[in-house]
């Protein structure tokens, strides 16, 4: 019994022991948590306070550098009011000739009480002449310095002297002086007021500037200085009370050292030059009594603080105290309770209580599943009765006991165990992926089995999507940016080479930009498949964006291998695509580069191929080209002219020239077609072939449109104003601003910005730009065409347009091509035709221009076949804008013509 009792007592202690050492930790944390929020209370209050005196000092800096202000301006009115004195002297000594009596000066009453300053002349010699003081004292002056400056100098300035020890007065005095002269100019004496230092002191306020505040001047050499420091005022005799002050600005406060001062005692001061003097007043609060309010605001506040921080340290002794109490109650709970709550925290998941089975020597050999949920079973499509009181090492069937027997042994060693795991083939769990997570619980494992399939399916699934193109199901740019990088460290492991083909459809920007984009998508998805037939079965095929498709082969011996690719993807384009809303033919531009000759990353092989891919297009499309150096070359001249073109449109580089569009009967200017030049700042003055291309390509065109419509209308008011008969103009629009629906709004602004009628803007489209059977594009012409701008079709009979077409968008202009011109003069199928031509308008209520006109015969022949208007060289070239539209030189059809 003893020795049951001993093992019991014994047990018990080892427990007890634990739970002390597990508390020690949580006591320790109450601790250091405590530490950390008293740190931070302490932090807070400290940065509160340098917050507190911080503004306490401004305050005081703004205060002294107010009464430095206040000081400097009741000195500059003292000297002024001295000086004024001393000149009126200096004024009667000339008219006397040097025979002033006091007593002529006296009756203006323009002198105080000797107490404050008085006044005395010297002679040339140094000697008194007369004085304000009740007598005058016969001492010479001729060694003084206010005396032998004046003496010495050429002309009249206002000499102030360092505070001395009058010898006429014994006061403690600043001499001023100013030189007198005789009548012809030459120095005839001095005249000195001699001011007590205690006078610009007087206005020392103890009330504001405290027991031991500071008020004074001091010249700008440190020469002349008085200085007030409380009821003790500077005197020639002793020590300065402020040192050597070292104001480096006209004006301003700061913060001075105790040591700069008789007292010792450090100051705030403020200073500020006096206008019209080389003196600089200052003022000063002492530095203790300055601050006082906050510092007995600092002391109260630190008692509190350290009221607070001991009622805190109270409170957190008192937390330990009572968490001690709790620990020890949850501890005694949860030896009671902590199996079953981790086998039943989750119905929906399969739960499963393992005790290890130990041998002799204290070593686990096995487990024995005591227990388990049906959700368990179910796992495993057994019965739970089945399984109860099995051994791991039992189970045979589809259960690999080496790993299960790993996991166990793990989390009985670290009391936690954790993975997901893709349930292998032949396993009789019924699960795809199970989250495993093993938990010890004093001497046994609770194990929790969650079914998470769905999950990662969903995951997948995600994962699918962001690497697949949603329109043509191929892979994206996402997926090839973790793909390529892998094919190309597995082609340098295996010293193998990698082609990529980058591949832009050629012709797509016309399909979408004509027939819309329901067609561009469409073009999209057969490109997609029939480049999945084109290539071999294990290469890749992405579409990298827009109309830009990439191909990847892998395990390329020769450079051939991708040149047959390519050659299969030209041939797979040679069909025209059959559409929805038509037939358009689409080829492609491929450029090919090869790892590792022309790259050696991902990104590289990629730029290299996009370049080559680049040069193709350049060089007339519809073909393939591998990458060689000089083309990166072109394509950074190509990139500068991009560069140039964005920055003419910022800084507004275009001009607007205007041709004459003369009716062929009358032979009257009728309209003007507004024409874009390029004013480069280098190259002159260019024409559109030199930049139009690269801003269609670009995208730049919508800008360059915005900037046009804004500058023939502007011209169009100035012409207005002028009024000369201002016809209308006609604009170019490009294909790309006919697609965008806000060329609405920017001629709708332009032409109430400038108070234009819409009759006088006319849009010219080409038709490639009406090909399309939008409904849109068919709304937006009516609106304007409604608001009164007409539409011309542009260039007739080199796109594709229809009657049907033509009737339906009920055009009012229609512009025959300049080639068509050209041939009614050559042959009489030329003839034929443009006759046609004009029957054809006629019918459709259109009125018919010949572009392109450039002799008198052209001319004859339109007018014999009814054309209504002509327009090209023979009438006019383009000219730039003038005061008023432009005139013709000539008459269009000579007399006799």
């Amino acid at each position: 019994m003893n020795r049951l009792a001993g093992d019991i007592l014994s047990g018990s202690f080892l427990e007890k022991l634990r739970f002390t050492r597990q508390l020690l930790s949580t006591l320790i944390t109450w601790f250091l948590i405590a530490l950390i929020i008293a740190a931070l209370g302490w932090g807070a209050f400290f940065a509160i306070e340098d917050t507190a005196k911080k503004n306490a000092e401004a305050r005081v800096l703004r205060d002294t550098a107010s009464f430095a202000h206040s000081h400097a301006d009741r000195l500059k009115r003292s000297l002024d009011s001295i000086d004024q004195m001393m000149r009126h002297v200096q004024l009667e000594w000339e008219l006397s000739d040097g025979k002033l009596l006091i007593q002529h000066l006296n009756k203006y009453s323009l002198f105080p009480s000797p107490s404050s300053y008085y006044v005395t002349v010297f002679g040339q010699d140094g000697m008194p002449v007369l004085t304000t003081l009740p007598k005058l004292e016969v001492v010479s002056v001729a060694d003084r310095p206010y005396f032998l400056t004046q003496k010495s100098a050429k002309s009249d300035s206002l000499y102030i002297s360092r505070p001395s020890v009058g010898r006429a007065s014994g006061m403690n005095v600043i001499q001023l002086s100013r030189r007198l002269t005789d009548k012809n100019g030459d120095f005839n004496g001095v005249v000195v007021v001699s001011a007590a230092a205690a006078l610009f002191t007087a206005n020392y306020d103890s009330t504001v500037l405290g027991n031991g505040g500071l008020i004074g001047f001091v010249s700008d050499d440190q020469r002349v200085m008085v200085t007030r420091i409380g009821e003790t005022l500077s005197s020639p005799n002793t020590p300065r009370l402020f040192t050597n002050p070292a104001f480096t600005t006209p004006h301003g406060s700061a913060f001075f050292d105790g040591k700069l001062f008789g007292d010792k005692r450090s100051r705030f001061v403020g200073w500020e030059k006096i206008q019209g003097y080389a003196l600089t007043a200052f003022a000063g609060l002492d530095g203790r009594e300055a601050l006082k309010n906050y510092q007995d605001q600092y002391d109260y506040s630190m008692q509190y603080a350290l009221w607070i921080s001991l009622g805190f340290a109270l409170l957190t002794l008192t937390a330990m105290v009572l968490s001690v109490e709790m620990a020890w109650r949850k501890h005694q709970l949860f030896l009671t309770y902590a199996t079953y709550r981790l086998a039943t925290e989750d119905a929906s998941e399969g739960i499963y209580i393992y005790q290890p089975i130990f041998e002799i020597t204290g070593l686990i050999t096995d487990f024995k599943l005591i227990d388990c949920n049906q959700r368990a079973a179910e796992f495993f499509k057994v019965k739970r009765e089945s399984v109860i009181n099995r051994k791991v090492s039992s189970f045979r069937s589809g259960i690999n006991v080496k790993n299960l027997m790993s996991w166990l042994n793990e989390a009985w060693d670290k009391g936690f165990y954790e993975r997901e795991m893709e349930t292998p083939v032949g396993s009789s769990l019924q699960l795809r992926w199970v989250e495993i997570k093993i938990l010890r619980s004093d001497k046994l494992l609770a194990v929790r089995l969650r079914d998470i399939s769905e999950t990662k399916e969903h995951l997948t699934e995600l994962k699918r999507r962001s690497d697949e193109d949603v329109l043509t199901g191929l892979p994206n740019r996402h997926w090839i940016q973790n793909y390529l990088p892998k094919a190309i460290m597995k082609a340098e492991q295996a010293d193998e080479s990698l082609a990529v083909l980058f591949i832009d459809l050629d012709g797509f920007k016309k399909v979408n930009d004509t027939a819309g984009h329901a067609a561009g998508d469409e073009v999209l998805q057969h490109a997609a498949h029939r480049l999945r037939e084109a290539i071999r079965p294990h290469d890749k095929v992405v579409r990298f964006g827009g109309d830009e498709f990439v191909v990847i082969l892998e395990n390329v011996e020769y450079r051939i291998d991708a040149a047959h690719v390519a050659e299969r993807v030209q041939r797979a384009f040679e069909q025209p695509f059959r559409l929805t809303q038509g037939v358009h033919a689409v080829g492609t531009s491929i450029g090919i580069a090869l790892f590792p000759t022309d790259g050696e990353d991902a990104s590289a092989v990629l730029e290299k191929a996009d370049i080559a891919m680049y040069s193709v297009k350049t060089n007339g499309k519809r073909g393939y080209q591998f990458y060689e150096a000089k083309f990166y070359n072109a394509l950074r001249d190509r990139l500068a002219k991009e560069t140039e073109l964005r920055e003419a449109i910022s800084r507004d580089e275009f001009i607007m020239y205007y041709q004459p569009r003369v009716d062929v009967t009358t032979g009257a200017i009728v309209s003007l077609e507004a024409l874009i030049r390029w004013k480069h700042p280098s190259k002159g003055l260019l024409e559109p072939v030199h930049f139009v291309p690269l801003a269609e390509e670009t995208g730049l065109i919508v800008a360059i449109g915005e900037l046009v419509i804004d500058k023939v209308c502007a011209q169009l008011s100035h012409w207005t104003r002028q009024q000369n008969g201002t016809v209308p103009v006609s604009v170019n629009v490009s294909p790309r601003q006919v697609n965008n629906p806000g060329i609405v709004d920017v001629l709708t602004s332009a032409l109430a910005r400038h108070a234009v009628p819409a009759h006088l803007i006319e849009l010219e489209i080409t038709e490639s730009s009406m090909v399309a059977e939008s409904g849109e594009i068919l709304k937006m012409l009516s609106m304007l065409q409604r608001r009164g701008i007409k539409i011309l079709v542009d260039d007739f009979g080199t796109g594709y347009s229809s009657l049907s077409q033509l009737q339906r968008l009920n055009f009012d202009v229609l512009k025959v091509d300049q080639t068509f011109t050209a041939e009614i003069q050559n042959s009489e199928e030329g003839k034929v035709f443009f006759t046609a031509i004009v029957t054809m308008a006629h019918a459709l209520h259109m009125r018919v221009v010949a572009e392109g006109v450039e002799t008198l015969s052209q001319a004859l022949i339109l007018r014999e076949l009814q054309c209504d208007e002509m327009q090209g060289f023979y009438i006019s070239k383009p000219v730039p804008p003038g005061e008023t539209p432009p005139i013709l030189s000539k008459p269009v059809f000579p007399n006799g013509s």
